[in-house]
């Protein structure tokens, strides 16, 4: 059976979409993914942990401007304004420190 040139594109596009929603799983509700990168919330709390893009980040420590995590078993510093770490297969990087939560960007390289 032969498929038109538009029929598959569509279906090229569709499989695109497919993997990029594959790329996604685990973002929850602490976690806003995009295409590319992933928003990622965390409770500034003993054990506050969130599962983004097939690994989990958890919560260390934190002050006002540096935060330790332990990123798939593999504990990182990240400091404001310092440029993304690469962790786990992953590039991450501190986007805010407040009293209640910190907030970082993960992003496949």
């Amino acid at each position: 059976m032969l498929i038109s040139k538009p029929r598959r594109r569509a279906v090229a596009a569709l499989a695109s979409a497919a993997f990029g929603l594959a790329l996604l799983t685990g973002c929850g509700d602490d976690v806003s993914c995009g295409l590319d990168q992933c928003t990622v919330s965390i409770a500034r709390e003993t054990n506050a942990s969130v599962s983004v893009l097939g690994v989990e980040a958890k919560f260390v420590s934190a002050d006002e401007n540096t935060v330790t995590l332990d990123i798939g078993g593999e504990q990182i510093q990240l400091t404001k304004g310092q440029q993304a770490v690469d962790v786990g297969g992953l590039q991450v990087q501190l986007e805010s420190v407040t009293a209640d939560q910190i907030q970082i960007e993960v992003a496949r390289p």
